[in-house]
C-alpha cells in the first residue's frame, strides 16, 4: 500500500485523500519521512518545511468537502526560483538572504487548489546551466544512477518526483530546464506556451525565455497541476491565448489523426545525437504510425536562434544577479558570465525579443505541413555528475550544448514542447523524446503524450533504490 501510494502521482494521491483512505496530514507525514530517509543521498531539497507543511495539511483536513480543490491534500515541492512566503528565494545562490514577503502567484494558486507545500528544490545558480550543481547547495544526484546528473536547471524537482518524495514539483524552463531533467529522470515534463503561467511577482522570467511548470510522473498529473496554476495576471509581460479545453480534458481525450514529422537533426551545429537517442525517436515514430497517425521524416529547416537566445540569456542573468542581496557571494563562474554579458543592455534585450518573434515565424512554418514535431529531447544519455566542476563560462557552455541542442529554440519562439519518456538504455538510464506543437496548442501535445503513455506505460517504472 505504501509503495502504491508513494508512486500514485498527483491523481492517485488526490483520489486517496478524497476517498478518505488517508488524510492530508498522514500523506504529508509519509512523504516527509521519505524525504528524511532519502534526500541525504539525493540532495533534491534545499529546504523542507515539515512543521509548516503538517500545519497546512491539518487545515486541509478541516476544510469542508464542498470547498476542497482539485489538488486537495497533495504535497508539492517548489523550485528555488519561486517565492514561498517566509523563505529565501535563493535562485540556487548564497547571494540572497532575505525571506520572501509573500507567495509567488504559482504558489498561491497551488495552495488555493488545496496543495500542501512541503519544501523547495535545488537548482544551479540562476539556472544558468543544465546541471544541478552549485557551490551554495551542492550537487543533486539522479535517482536512476547516483553517478549521473538529473539534468537541470530543475534537477532538484525532477529527482524529488522520480524518487517518490513528492508526486509533483514546480520547475522552470528557460532553455530546456523542465524538459531536460524530465528526460534525465524518466518523467513527463511540458514546457508551456510563453505566457501560459504567470511569473508574478516578476513581470517575466529571463525576458520571455523562461516559463514555469510542473514535473510529474504522468501526463494526467501534469494536466491537473497546469489547470490549477495556468492564467495571467495584470503585471505579466506575456499572455497566452485560452486553450480550447482544460488540460485535464485534453489528457483524457484521444487525439484525432495527426500529421507528425520527425527529425533527429539538432538545431545547434556541431552536436550529434547518440545511437540510443536516435533509436528512441525512430521507435516512437513507428509506434505513432501504428496508432494511426501520418508519420514521416522531415527537415524542419530550423532558423538559427543563437543571437536572440544568447542575448536574452545574458540579460536574464544580469537582471537576477544585480537584484541579489550580496553580489560578492556569487560563484566565480557566474560573475565571469555577468562580465561577458555586459553588452546585453536594454536596447539589445528589446532587439532580442523582437528577433525572437521573427525566428518564431520562421520556425513555425513547419506546422503548415505537420501538427506535431517529434525530436530527441537531449542529444545523449544523462551525463555524469561533476559537469561544472572547475569550469569557466566557455567550457560550461560547451558542455551544455548537447543538453539544449533540441530544446532552446522553442524558448525563443514560445512554442509548447514536452519531454516524453521513451524507455531505458542498456545501462538502465532513462531515454526520452520531445514533442513540439503550435503556439497555444498544449492540448494536442497532452492528448498525444497521453496516447503514447497508454501504449507504452512509464509512470509505474521506478528506480530500484527508492522503492518503498
Amino acid at each position: 500500500m505504501t509503495e502504491d501510494l508513494v508512486y500514485a502521482g498527483v491523481a492517485g494521491q488526490a483520489a486517496a485523500v478524497r476517498a478518505g483512505d488517508i488524510s492530508a496530514r498522514e500523506l504529508t507525514r509519509l512523504l516527509l519521512a521519505r524525504i528524511e530517509e532519502h534526500d541525504g543521498i539525493l540532495n533534491a531539497f534545499t529546504v523542507t518545511m515539515a512543521e509548516e507543511a503538517l500545519a497546512e495539511a491539518a487545515r486541509r483536513d478541516a476544510t469542508p468537502r464542498d470547498e476542497r480543490g482539485p489538488l486537495h491534500g497533495v504535497p508539492v515541492a517548489i523550485k528555488e526560483e519561486n517565492d514561498v512566503e517566509g523563505h529565501v528565494t535563493t535562485f540556487g545562490t548564497a547571494a540572497n538572504t532575505r525571506p520572501a514577503a509573500a507567495d509567488s502567484e504559482v504558489v498561491r494558486r497551488l495552495r488555493a487548489a488545496g496543495a500542501v507545500v512541503i519544501g523547495k528544490t535545488n537548482m544551479p545558480e540562476f539556472g544558468l546551466f543544465p546541471f544541478t550543481e552549485s557551490s551554495a547547495c551542492g550537487t543533486t544526484l539522479n535517482p536512476w544512477s547516483l553517478d549521473h546528473s538529473p539534468g537541470g536547471s530543475s534537477g532538484g524537482s525532477a529527482a524529488a518526483v522520480a524518487a517518490g518524495l513528492v508526486p509533483a514539483a514546480i520547475g522552470g524552463d528557460g532553455g530546456g530546464s523542465i524538459r531536460i531533467p524530465a528526460a534525465c529522470c524518466g518523467l513527463f515534463g511540458l514546457k508551456p506556451t510563453r505566457g501560459r503561467v504567470s511569473t508574478a511577482p516578476h513581470p517575466h522570467l529571463w525576458w520571455g525565455l523562461g516559463v514555469i511548470g510542473p514535473l510529474t510522473r504522468s501526463v494526467l498529473d501534469s494536466a491537473l497541476v497546469y489547470d490549477a496554476i495556468r492564467g495571467s495576471t495584470a503585471g505579466d509581460m506575456f499572455r497566452a491565448a485560452e486553450p480550447a479545453t482544460s488540460f485535464t480534458t485534453a489528457a483524457a481525450t484521444e487525439p484525432r489523426r495527426l500529421r507528425i514529422g520527425w527529425s533527429t537533426k539538432p538545431v545547434a551545429r556541431g552536436v550529434k545525437p547518440s545511437a540510443e537517442v536516435v533509436r528512441a525517436v525512430t521507435e516512437t515514430a513507428a509506434l505513432l504510425a501504428e496508432l494511426g497517425h501520418h508519420v514521416e521524416e522531415i527537415d524542419p529547416r530550423y532558423p538559427d536562434p543563437t543571437a536572440a537566445f544568447v542575448s536574452q540569456w545574458f540579460a536574464g542573468l544580469r537582471t537576477e544577479a544585480f537584484a541579489t542581496d550580496d553580489y560578492g557571494r556569487l560563484e566565480r563562474r557566474t560573475r565571469e558570465t555577468v562580465r561577458l554579458g555586459t553588452w546585453a543592455r536594454p536596447g539589445v534585450t528589446r532587439w532580442a525579443i523582437a528577433r525572437g518573434e521573427k525566428i518564431g515565424a520562421k520556425a513555425n512554418r513547419v506546422f503548415e505541413r505537420i501538427d506535431v514535431l517529434l525530436t530527441p529531447t537531449i542529444a545523449g544519455v544523462p551525463p555524469r555528475t561533476g559537469q561544472l566542476t572547475g569550469t569557466g563560462t566557455i567550457r560550461a557552455v560547451l558542455r551544455a550544448m548537447p543538453m539544449i541542442a533540441y530544446c532552446a529554440l522553442w524558448n525563443v519562439t514560445g512554442n509548447p514542447a514536452a519531454s516524453v519518456p521513451a524507455g531505458l538504455t542498456g545501462a538502465g538510464l532513462p531515454l526520452a523524446v520531445q514533442l513540439v506543437g503550435r503556439r497555444d496548442d498544449e492540448t494536442t501535445l497532452l492528448s498525444l503524450a497521453a496516447q503514447l503513455e497508454s501504449a507504452r506505460p512509464w509512470a509505474g517504472r521506478t528506480p530500484a533504490r527508492f522503492r518503498a
